[in-house]
């Protein structure tokens, strides 16, 4: 069974992320860039499923600059046995990367389509629905338990009410939540192995597809500061900010 599983590059979650001078966009000079946390989740899932002996490949994928290698070597150091980078220097918006792994599919022809419900920078949880409605694939989404059984997945997934498992037919699509599982650490060997594991790059314009946006970034702005916080001395004045002040009462 042959994995394919998405991986982003984006601003270290360590990083307190600014806006460029002109608002513009963000400030990404001499920014710590990683791997996206959820997709190593799903990354660590797919390495995890080959261990136990029900997959025989795991092939990651980017979609980005040329810079994008650098995640996608974390990715084999991780346990990914191939990559495939499609080399655009556009940010995408998550139906042009939709359209990107369409194609990728139906080339690789995987059995199972594991990414990141979503980037951390975007924030859109919106790519791998798209794809499963293109695909016509069925889907799980907010993974936090996921077991091959056969030619079928069984994902177990966190709703408002408790726990919800679906059962899909293979070939499918599962996007992983942060209960899944704990990504694990590239060893230093690993990490020299990588640098030997095949890492293929592909134009986007060599695809054929239409990947112009269809929204306009205006401006990135930090949110406003928050006031600071009072303390009362009774209920009563709590009750009374809270109704006159707040509003939240009436």
């Amino acid at each position: 069974m042959k994995i394919l599983v998405p991986v982003k590059r984006v601003v270290d979650y360590n990083v307190k992320v600014r806006p460029l001078s002109d608002s513009s966009n963000v400030d990404l000079n001499n920014v710590k860039m990683a791997v996206n946390p959820f997709c190593e989740i799903a990354l660590e899932e797919a390495v995890r499923l080959k261990e136990a002996g029900q997959a025989t490949e795991v092939v990651a994928v980017s979609v980005g600059k040329t810079e994008s290698q650098e995640q996608l070597r974390t990715a084999l150091a991780l346990g990914a046995d191939r990559a495939t980078l499609v080399e655009t220097d556009s940010l995408l918006e998550p139906l042009a990367i939709a359209k990107v792994l369409h194609k990728l599919v139906d080339d690789e022809k995987p059995d199972l389509i594991i990414l990141g419900k979503q980037a951390i920078d975007g924030d859109n949880n919106q790519t791998g629905q798209m794809l499963a409605a293109m695909l016509d694939y069925p889907q799980a989404t907010n993974a936090s338990e996921v077991k091959i059984d056969n030619s079928s997945v069984q994902v177990t997934r966190e709703i408002d009410g408790g726990l919800q498992t679906l059962k899909l037919n293979l070939p499918a699509i599962v996007t992983t939540d942060l209960r899944l599982n704990e990504p694990r650490y590239a060893s230093l060997p690993n990490i020299m192995k990588a640098k030997k594991k095949e890492l293929n790059i592909l134009p986007i314009s060599d695809m054929g597809l239409d990947a112009s946006p269809r929204t306009e970034l205006l401006s990135v702005e930090l949110p406003p500061s928050r006031d600071a916080g009072i303390i009362v001395e009774t209920v009563t004045d709590l009750v009374d900010k809270l109704k006159n002040e707040a509003k939240v009462i009436q």
